[in-house]
């Protein structure tokens, strides 16, 4: 292990998502290397936060407003001027452009730029991204689809974009037995019924519509499962309505936003993902590191986490989603058995937490990092 250095994570927010987890996960696992971190976000919203005590997070508490914007600006710089980083690693693309303008005021050795996801926004993002490229020393991307994409919209030069998989704490995130009969008790889920289980937020992306309707069509063929949904709430009343139009309202548990969801994946048999686009959806390498069988939609990077060892179907197909969660309730336990354990296998030898971040430091330090979790996209010509 080298030399500590002071290091600088900057993200949009930290309210519920797979970004934020990963972000806050890093900042544990550098901080334990012994680094010190200082964890910024840009927004008041802190519902996922490190563990670690040495840790310092700060928000600058921004909203849509030009004077709210400037008063940010001039606080990141106040707090990075007095940290002196050794790098700066912001995280989304609002940050990521709020960093680079931040460099031209206040020194950074090194920048890091991490998007998320294949769909970053509006074109004039990637406008921004284009002009503002010189300013980073590097981009990343959590999948080979997102990277392909972010190189067909021109935010960068293939050779500074490189993947970077998204790591699961496989300690954390593992199937807990005990967790599995207290939360069924607890949520009126008898140990026969076939529980579903999707988590996130309630928006465009994630597209709940398409699981409600996949899931009245399988609560028609069969009448034995119930699909719990863990999300920070907003939206909950619309879907609420969906669910009363189709009939299905009885057979969802809305559980808001859940500190367990180590837990809940226990106690689900299904974990199922109806998005629209992701990135490479943390979400999913956390079902598979608790031995679930996982159901998702094909919306970016999640063939790269699953193999073999799940189902993917189209996106925006609620009859071909409600097929695969069929299929998926259909398996005998032994298969159920093997394949979770085959899910697990693969996470913990491809994407575990401990080796994404010591990747993350070979980069911070200048190298390349490349690995089985981190891999430069090259141009290929057949």
């Amino acid at each position: 292990m080298g030399a500590a250095m002071n290091i600088a994570l900057i993200i949009t927010g930290l309210s519920m998502g797979g970004a934020e987890s990963q972000v806050v996960n890093l900042a544990d696992r550098l901080a334990a290397s012994l680094h010190t971190v200082l964890l910024i976000s840009m927004t008041d919203n802190l519902l996922v936060l490190p563990r670690h005590p040495s840790v310092r997070v700060e928000s600058l508490g921004m909203t849509k407003t030009p004077s709210s914007l400037r008063r940010a600006y001039r606080q990141a710089r106040s707090l990075l001027v007095a940290f002196r980083p050794d790098v700066v690693h912001s995280h989304m693309v609002h940050a990521n452009i709020f960093a680079r303008m931040l460099r031209l005021s206040v020194p950074m050795p090194r920048l890091i730029c991490s998007a998320h996801n294949t769909n970053e926004g509006s074109a004039l993002w990637a406008l921004a991204y284009r002009l503002t490229d010189r300013l980073a020393h590097l981009t990343t991307n959590v999948s080979r689809e997102a990277v392909e994409s972010s190189i067909r919209r021109a935010v960068a030069p293939r050779h500074k974009l490189i993947v970077m998989f998204n790591g699961i704490d496989c300690a954390e995130f593992r199937f807990r037995p005990s967790a599995r009969i207290e939360l069924r008790a607890m949520l009126d889920a008898p140990q026969e019924m076939h529980v579903l289980l999707a988590a996130g937020r309630f928006c465009e992306q994630k597209d709940f519509p398409n699981l409600l309707h996949a899931f009245a069509r399988l609560c028609g063929m069969r009448e034995d499962c119930v699909l719990w949904i863990a999300s920070d709430g907003k939206g909950q009343q619309e879907l609420e309505v969906i669910a009363r139009q189709l009939g299905i309202v009885e057979r969802i548990r809305f559980l808001g936003y859940r500190r367990d969801i180590p837990e809940l994946m226990s106690a689900a048999d299904v974990f199922v993902l109806s998005s629209a686009w992701e990135g490479f959806p943390l979400v999913i390498g956390e079902a598979m590191a608790c031995e679930r069988i996982v159901v998702s939609t094909d919306s970016g990077g999640v063939r790269e986490w699953l193999g073999n060892a799940g189902y993917v179907v189209p996106v925006r197909d609620s009859r071909a989603l409600a097929i695969a969660l069929g299929e998926a309730l259909a398996l005998d336990a032994q298969a159920r058995t093997e394949l979770g354990c085959l899910a697990r296998e693969r996470v913990a030898s491809r994407y575990s937490l401990s080796a994404v971040a010591a990747r993350w430091e070979e980069i911070y330090r200048g190298g390349s990092g490349d690995g089985a979790a981190c891999m430069r996209v090259r141009h290929q010509n057949n």
